[in-house]
């Protein structure tokens, strides 16, 4: 059974850094292109970042040149370096594969940007 746990979450104030990680069980991150969502409540949860299997990696607009992602298939992990935070990235992050699988979500990461 797969398990995806995030973890790196915190309080941070604007223009800081936090770095999440996903540890996944079984060789799921070595056969899947992975994602990094994110929520905020009232809201659908949204694709920040998509890591194929080689490393290539997508960003959305709103993140592009401030996140970088990485994956290291053989530790079955996922990273997420957030720099220069803003207070509309304050949300939930998760990691699922991409597309995301319903059974795979876990609790997330709660990130918040506040000063």
């Amino acid at each position: 059974q797969v398990q995806l746990v995030e973890s790196g979450g915190g309080l941070v104030q604007p223009g800081g850094s936090l770095r999440l990680s996903c540890a996944a069980s079984g060789s799921i991150l070595s056969i899947y292109t992975m994602g990094w969502y994110r929520q905020t409540p009232g809201k659908q949860r949204e694709l920040v970042a998509s890591i194929t299997t080689g490393g290539n990696i997508h960003y959305v607009d709103s993140v592009k040149g401030r996140f970088t992602g990485s994956r290291d298939n053989a530790q079955n992990t996922l990273s997420l370096q957030m720099d220069s935070l803003k207070p509309e990235d304050t949300a939930v992050y998760y990691c699922n594969t991409y597309p995301p699988y319903a059974d795979y979500w876990g609790q997330g990461t709660q990130v918040t940007v506040s000063s």
